[in-house]
């Protein structure tokens, strides 16, 4: 190393010196440094201190949430232990079954659809797949809680209900669908020890019967020692389905069928009613216009006690239904009880070949308001074959199957309606005669001027009643078309021209703002005013016909043209299929009376009439028994004299 680098060697390390005195601080400075760092120990021991004060805090607080589970787990314990010896004490061996989550089983085959729910193992839903509420909707009979069907029975003296009790769905499948096969759905609530009550469902293919069996199996000791029934609670709200509720009301009620016996049922037009049947029962239905929900037993009720409420609104519901049954209880280790449930359409065809045994007549049809005797008879044995051999050739073309039925009645009672119009025709042209047989007698001696009538009858062979009683034939006909129409479930929402549903009323304007014409209602059936005035026209058109007997009934003139009236505030709320029949039949009878006031000459007529005067009458044997009883009553009278 030379001279120079030792130098230059130095002169760097005095640099570094010389720097470093002039960078060293002040006496204040250190005394500032010495401050904050006093103030950065202080606040970190500080820290220090709050962090070891917080850990404290944590593990006491996580300390205390330990405890307080341990003790929420002994008070759950304890509430569970009280609340298991509450369930025991009220539902004894049923206790566990008492808690549950509910869940639904979907049982359907092509035509209905049922849910049933595993608290209280009912029928929960139903729907009808074929059919569309008037506006379109799902067909459903009930949903949720508007269907309600509880055992109710003794245990170990509890009573007990089913529908408070959770059951097991024993197949573990949630949808079934009989579309080939019957299938099943299993639901059981257990007992213990192989102890079971269980309702089994079963549904075939293209049917709208659901078979329902419960049993109880094992519970023989279990079961109350003194019953010998148990109780059966049916509750449901009628939905409303169709167009026109008030209408729908009034066919809408509770049928039950006696077993081995007539049908019967609850008035419809009641705001409540009430029925008790003491002896037993085949099955009950709730029936609604078009559509029913039936109870049937395969062998009997012991006995039942029905009701309805009506629904204020009628909105959504109609009346709200309850059957308290009875059912006969054999004590045994293994006790069934057979049922079968039908959810479907009140449809005589299908209502006439349901049976559950061979021979078994449920008389399912008498639920279809088709009328009283005659004219139920009317109805089963003309109109109903009659309206299906029409719907066989032209398939669902209502308005054409109800004008080509229309025609055929009414050539059908053709005969009967000639001979009423020619009876008339007949009294109109004695009329003269009569009216001087009422000159020549007074009125005061009416009985004479009465048998001088009857006598000019007698002569020219005219019965006064011969136009009244074709007229009374024809009134069973008249009289089963006004039940058949409203009634047949074939008409609903079967449209026709301005009517989109023949089963309902066709209006073609509603009255604004809810107004309504009592009576009448709140809107116009077009149909019902074609009815009127046709049924207007054929009175007018006849009017002359009565005036052979307008002496004897001098106030048919007015029923005839007040007839009119009624009708058109009566039917504007009824089935426009009805309307439309008789609009058909009354332009029918139009035609019919012209063309039979061409066919009559009615001078020709009294000519005859008047030849029949000349001729010796042979009295008949009837007359003859009568002159010999006036010719003793008469001698009688002379010996007391």
């Amino acid at each position: 190393m030379d001279k120079n680098q030792i130098i230059g060697i130095i002169i760097i390390f005095a640099l570094l010196v010389g720097y470093g005195i002039y960078q060293s601080p002040s006496e204040e400075e250190k005394m500032e440094m010495q401050r904050k760092q006093d103030s950065m120990r202080r606040a970190l021991s500080e820290q220090n201190r709050l962090d070891s004060v917080k850990k404290i805090q944590d593990s006491i607080a996580e300390a205390e949430r330990i405890a307080l589970e341990k003790v929420n787990q002994i008070d759950t314990i304890i509430l569970d232990s009280v609340k298991n010896i509450d369930l025991q004490s009220e539902y004894g061996v049923f206790a566990h079954a008492a808690t549950g989550k509910e869940e639904f089983i979907t049982l359907e085959n092509q035509f209905i659809k049922i849910k049933f729910t595993t608290k209280g193992a009912y029928p929960y839903y139903a729907e009808l797949k074929e059919f569309k509420t008037h506006d379109s909707l799902p067909l459903v009979l009930f949903d949720k809680n508007e269907n309600t069907f509880a055992l109710k029975f003794y245990s170990d003296n509890k009573g007990i209900n089913s529908d408070s009790l959770f059951f097991e769905n024993v197949n573990g499948d949630s949808v079934y669908f009989a579309d080939e096969t019957e299938k099943s759905v299993v639901l059981r609530v257990n007992a213990g020890d192989g102890k079971y009550i269980e309702y089994l469902y079963t549904l075939e293919p293209e049917s709208y019967l659901v078979k329902y069996d419960i049993r109880f199996y094992g519970l023989e000791k279990e079961l109350a020692s003194n019953s010998s029934y148990i109780d059966v609670l049916w509750k449901m709200k009628s939905r409303k389905q169709e167009k026109g509720a008030q209408w729908e009301n009034q066919n809408t009620t509770i049928y039950y069928k006696h077993y081995q016996d007539e049908v019967k049922y609850l008035s419809e037009t009641s705001d409540d009613k009430e029925e008790k049947v003491d002896t037993r029962l085949k099955w009950i239905a709730y029936k609604d216009h078009f559509f029913s929900t039936i109870l049937i037993a395969e062998d009997y009720m012991d006995e039942a006690q029905m009701s309805y409420v009506k629904d204020e609104l009628q909105e959504e519901y109609l009346k709200d239904f309850e059957s308290n049954i009875v059912l006969p209880f054999n004590r045994s280790d293994d006790t069934k009880y057979e049922f079968v449930y039908y959810f479907g359409p009140n449809d005589y065809d299908v209502f006439r070949k349901i049976s559950l045994q061979e021979g078994d007549d449920l008389n399912f049809q008498r639920m279809i308001p088709l009328g009283w005797a005659i004219f139920r008879w009317v109805n089963q044995i003309i109109v109903i074959p009659l309206f299906n051999f029409l719907g066989s050739i032209f398939g669902t073309n209502m308005g054409l199957i109800i004008l080509i039925m229309t025609i055929l009645i009414k050539l059908a009672l053709f005969p009967l309606t000639y001979k009423s119009y020619t009876s008339s025709a007949k009294m109109r042209v004695l009329k003269p005669q009569i009216d001087e047989i009422n000159k020549k007698i007074p009125k005061e001696k009416s009985m004479e001027r009465q048998q001088s009538t009857m006598a000019l009858y007698k002569k020219v062979g005219v019965n006064p009643m011969g136009g009244c009683l074709p007229m009374l034939f024809q009134m069973p006909i008249l009289i089963a078309m006004f039940r058949f129409f409203p009634a047949s479930i074939e008409l609903r929402q079967k449209s026709f021209l301005w009517a989109d549903d023949l089963s309902s009323y066709d209006s073609i304007w509603d009255f604004p703002g809810g107004f309504e014409i009592p009576m009448y209602g709140d809107h116009i059936s077009l149909f019902t005013l074609l009815m009127a005035g046709a049924m207007l026209i054929s009175t007018m058109l006849n009017k002359t016909q009565m005036q052979g007997t307008s002496t004897q009934m001098p106030g048919m003139k007015f029923m005839l043209y007040l007839m009119p009236v009624m009708m058109l505030l009566w039917f504007n709320k009824y089935s426009a299929g009805l309307s439309y029949y008789y609009f058909l039949s009354n332009v029918i009878t139009i035609i019919q009376t012209l063309v039979i006031r061409r066919m009559i000459d009615e001078d020709a007529l009294l000519e005859k009439l008047n030849a029949q005067k000349k001729k010796v009458k042979k009295k008949s044997k009837w007359q003859n028994r009568i002159d010999g009883m006036k010719k003793v009553q008469d001698q009688q009278k002379k010996k007391r004299r």
